[in-house]
């Protein structure tokens, strides 16, 4: 059974810095790509995704601001989220996609004070 575990999240003023990290309960590559999604009221939606090839894929709202990166040595993935604004609250998943599977973190909250 693949678990994804997140940590990283936490209250933020505008304008600031969270580093997400997800580690995963086996090899990363083993994944046809991982990633990132948040929720606020309303729908799930991706934030940033890797591809195992390292391939990265961005929501406009991300661009320029958050980077996703891997760590294959620890099993994990991280999000940098850097110039943080209130509408970046929301619950963050993790995310890993195998063939037409996917799995979920817990999801941690992040929450952007202005």
């Amino acid at each position: 059974q693949v678990q994804l575990v997140e940590s990283g999240g936490g209250l933020v003023q505008a304008g600031g810095s969270l580093r997400l990290s997800c580690a995963a309960s086996e090899n990363i590559f083993n994944f046809n790509s991982m990633g990132w999604y948040r929720q606020a009221p309303g729908q799930r939606e991706l934030v940033a995704r890797i591809n195992v090839g390292g391939v990265t894929t961005y929501a406009d709202s991300a661009k320029g601001r958050f980077t996703i990166s891997r760590d294959p040595g620890l099993n994990t993935v991280h999000l940098q989220m850097n110039g943080l604004a209130a509408e970046d609250t929301a619950v963050y998943y993790c995310n890993a996609t195998l063939l037409s599977r996917n799995y979920w973190g817990q999801g941690t909250q992040v929450t952007v004070s202005s």
